[in-house]
């Protein structure tokens, strides 16, 4: 959708916005391990709360979090295009696909390190 070139700048940056919260919101609802990873960040922020962790290894935890979630929205837009795109098998939609999900993985397994750094060593 093209934004309107006769509003404001204002307006246009408010209905960006709109259409990012929708994408995110779709997400949330649709995608059943976006909601896991919503409960893992709520354990983590306790664990981290009650072990008093410091303000760099909040912002560590906070940016691995950050990284899983932008993953896990990319690797589910991947997903949707892949499905609009091709209704029969498809060899370079499937690798695509495996890709995206190769990048949650890779974004879960430094989250996973940085949480033994930060709440175990």
């Amino acid at each position: 959708m093209a934004l309107d070139s006769n509003k404001s700048f204002f307006y246009n940056r408010l209905k960006s916005l709109k259409y990012a919260l929708r994408g995110f919101s779709g997400v949330v609802i649709t995608q059943p391990n976006f909601i896991i990873h919503i409960l893992a960040i709520g354990v983590v922020f306790v664990v981290g709360y009650f072990m008093k962790i410091h303000l760099i290894e909040w912002g560590l935890v906070v940016l691995a979090i950050g990284l899983v979630l932008i993953a896990e929205i990319f690797n589910t837009a991947v997903e949707w295009i892949c499905e609009v795109m091709g209704q029969e098998y498809n060899e370079k939609i499937k690798w695509a696909k495996d890709a995206a999900a190769g990048g949650v993985l890779g974004a879960a397994g430094t989250a996973i390190l940085i949480a033994i750094i930060v709440f175990v060593l």
